[in-house]
Formats: structure tokens, sequence, C-alpha cells
């Protein structure tokens, strides 16, 4: 149900998008739009279709079709190496953290593919935690430092759309403040965020608009500005 006012061109336009696991059709025609520089959540229940909308958006489903277009240009039939070289970073729930790699390993690891990717001094000044634990295995890190490892990771790239799957999914309330004053902050140095939430009341901290995701259709948009006025409506959605 993308955004029908008179703005320009979005950064991403996603049309008809489907996608399946094998046999099981797991989206079904999602229809969204996030224009530059906004901050967008994916809000549904477990197995709405979320994680597989930002799968799909970054090319690792298998089998897919409909239209991706970023920055204008049609992604659908691009691998995930190649969108990623437009400009877009996926950080999974997992995190992907390389256990056996320091901090600063990590952080090096992936190539930069393209220019206005975050130095890690600029990192460091977004997660100070990292710093102090430069060294430190992946192992070794707390679940919120290994969150902000996999978000720095992705800022060192290039990109300027970050998918986020569930980045404060079992974190502490204090870890989860940080990351929302992160994302804050990387929507002033100009990043278009989409994340993947279930927790509407942190979703309602950092995004600008809520797409509400069920049965692997897009069903309603809610501007954050009117989240509040259809909480009972949200609260029918998600279960909450």
């Amino acid at each position: 149900m993308p955004d029908s006012s008179n703005k320009p061109d979005p950064l991403l336009r996603v049309r008809g998008l489907e996608a399946w696991y094998g046999e099981s059709h797991v989206l079904h025609g999602i229809d969204f739009d996030v224009n530059a520089g906004e901050v967008v959540t994916l809000l549904g229940r477990n197995g709405a279709g979320k994680t597989t909308t930002m799968k799909s958006i970054i090319g690792v489903m298998a089998k897919r079709k409909g239209s991706i277009r970023f920055g204008g240009q049609e992604t659908i039939g691009l691998g995930s190496r190649h969108i990623a070289r437009l400009g877009i970073g996926y950080c999974p729930e997992e995190r992907g953290i390389f256990s056996s790699l320091s901090v600063k390993e990590n952080l090096e690891l992936p190539p930069v593919v393209k220019p206005g990717g975050l130095s890690v001094a600029e990192i460091f000044s977004l997660f100070p935690n990292l710093e102090q634990r430069l060294t430190s295995q992946g192992t070794k890190l707390s679940g919120g430092e290994q969150q902000m490892l996999a978000i720095g990771r992705i800022l060192r790239t290039g990109a300027n759309l970050l998918l986020l799957d569930e980045p404060t999914e079992g974190l502490a309330p204090v870890i989860v403040e940080q990351i929302g004053h992160t994302i804050a902050s990387l929507k002033q140095r100009g990043f278009t965020i989409i994340l993947v939430e279930q927790n509407f009341r942190f979703a309602s901290t950092v995004a600008d608009r809520h797409y509400v995701v069920e049965q692997g259709k897009v069903i309603d948009m809610i501007p954050n500005a009117e989240l509040e006025a259809n909480s009972d409506k949200l609260h029918a959605y998600l279960g909450v």
C-alpha cells in the first residue's frame, strides 16, 4: 500500500513482490515505497513475511518475482553481490558476526563497495563500546555489542539504504535506547533505513512510517504521527 502523496520518486519502490522458499509461497504481492532519508518499519507477526521481504530486496532469495527498483534501477534480476554494490546493506537478525575474528577484523572484513562509507573512527563515535572492545573476539561480545558491530560493519561499505532485521531483539532496554539514538543519528546523516520490528513501541520512537505486513502482503500504512490514534488497530494486527 504505497504512499500516494505527491512526492519525488522514492529511493526504493517495491511492486508485486512474490517470493518462495522451495515450494512454499511466502510473499503474495508486496507493495511499498521508501523515500530517501526516511526510516520505515515493516511491522507484523512472526511468519508474516517481513524478513523474506528484506532478503528479497538484498537478493538472497533464490526464487522471487515482481519489481524492486532502487534509485530508479530494476534489481529483481540481480544477485546480492551486485545489489550491495548499488548501495544496499543488510544486517540480518542473526547478525552474522565472525566469532573467531576481533572487532577490528570484523569491521575491516567487508569491502567498501562505493564512496560514502563511514570510517572506523566514525563508527566508534557511534558505538564507543566497540572501540573499548577492539581486540575482543566476536564470541566475547554481548548481544548488544554484536548488534552494534553488525550495524557498524555495513556502514563501512558505502551503503545508503540500510536493512536492519530485528535490531532490538533480545537486547536490554538501555541498549535498545542506544540503538534508537544511533538510528536517529544515521537518519540525520542522510541514511535511509528499513527496520523489521515486532516492537512497535520502539519503532514509534525512530520511524516516519509503518507498513503492516500480514500473510505476505502489505495491508496498511500508518504514518508515525497517527500511530497513537491507530493503536487499537495495531493491537489487532500484531496481537499485542
